[in-house]
């Protein structure tokens, strides 16, 4: 469905400095998938979703978004892909039924065709009671739903949605993903997703593609990702004269790595593969060398641990401040 090959973008800021936005994103998305794209700020992600919806051409590299060439062939590409981007893509003063039937028109759907497709997706995406609404009457989770049957409209095989869910509150949040899911089940589409919402990614999509500084360094599944990059936590305390003894037996386990000591607090922590095995082995070893561990803890990775071993920073800090933060498809000042 998506495939990519040295993709680039630079942005031109003056004679003399030229900012390396995407520098050489090589992607395969098959048919079907749900793919979470992760990063910072910054990173490089909007930008590399703009190139492959065609709003801006890439620098160098090639890439084929459902089957067709998004330099060569950008009207077939538009033609097969729904766009659900960062803002509001309604207009305000619009009712809720003509903005959408208008969007189904736009895509070349005849007036009857377009009034079913209107009257179906209003259904699945709970907005039927809304239909005379203007959409500047509408809630955060309302809008978001309207942009997603926008963005559906025209039945696409390829749906990219761009942090979809900022700003709605948890319940927005799983509210806006079932009706998501179920049009994903109903119409068999291919999602590409970014989000500064670890859970998101980590419960709704079979693949999580992380980049940072416009390079992919990471790409799997969740599961893997976590188990191979980050591994369990294991954090266990005793007495504060045995801790220096109990970090030596937390060492030897198997795969042990990051170990930490604080002795003012009588407490071990450390990395392991298999955190459920490694506890017990841990809390043997300690009765056999009389140890006394008064406490235990088994801590499972998340994608923040992921990204802080790749990179030594958090994805959270590094991604949630969205007030502050400029858009990664703005020119960064990392000049070449």
């Amino acid at each position: 469905m998506i495939r990519t090959r040295s993709l680039t973008k630079d942005f031109v800021v003056s004679r003399t400095q030229t900012v390396h936005a995407v520098r050489g994103i090589s992607l395969e998305i098959e048919p079907g998938e749900l793919v979470a794209v992760l990063g910072p700020n910054g990173a490089g992600k909007t930008t590399t979703m703009r190139m492959l919806t065609t709003l801006i051409p890439p620098t160098s590299g090639t890439a084929t978004v459902a089957g067709h060439d998004v330099v060569a062939e950008p009207a077939e590409v538009r033609r097969q892909i729904g766009y659900v981007g960062q803002g509001n893509g309604a207009g305000h003063t619009q009712r809720v039924r003509d903005e959408l039937y208008s969007q189904g028109v736009i895509y070349g759907l005849d007036r009857r065709a377009a009034r079913q497709r209107c009257d179906e997706l209003l259904e699945a995406l709970d907005l039927k009671e809304l239909t005379a609404r203007k959409v500047s009457d509408l809630s955060g989770g309302q809008r978001r739903r309207l942009d997603v049957a926008m963005g559906l409209v025209h039945a696409p095989s390829l749906l990219f949605l761009d942090e979809p869910s900022t700003g709605l509150d948890p319940q927005n949040r799983a509210n806006l993903w079932e009706h998501i899911l179920a049009m994903r089940t109903a119409y068999d589409m291919t999602i590409v997703l970014t989000t500064h919402y670890l859970d998101e990614a980590d419960s709704m999509a079979e693949r999580v593609v992380i980049v940072d500084h416009g390079e992919v360094i990471a790409d799997d599944t969740a599961e893997t990702l976590k188990a191979n990059l980050a591994g369990d936590r294991i954090v266990v305390t005793t007495t504060e004269d045995a801790a220096h003894r109990l970090a030596q037996l937390a060492s030897q386990l198997p795969g042990a790595r990051d170990l930490v000591t604080d002795g003012a607090a009588a407490r071990v922590e450390a990395r392991v593969s298999d955190g459920p095995g490694a506890l017990p082995e841990l809390m043997r070893a300690a009765e056999q060398s009389g140890v006394r561990i008064t406490t235990a803890q088994v801590h499972r990775p998340t994608l923040d641990d992921v990204f802080l071993t790749l990179t030594g920073r958090s994805l959270r800090e590094a991604g949630s401040d969205q007030s502050t933060a400029a858009p990664d498809s703005a020119p960064r000042k990392d000049a070449a």
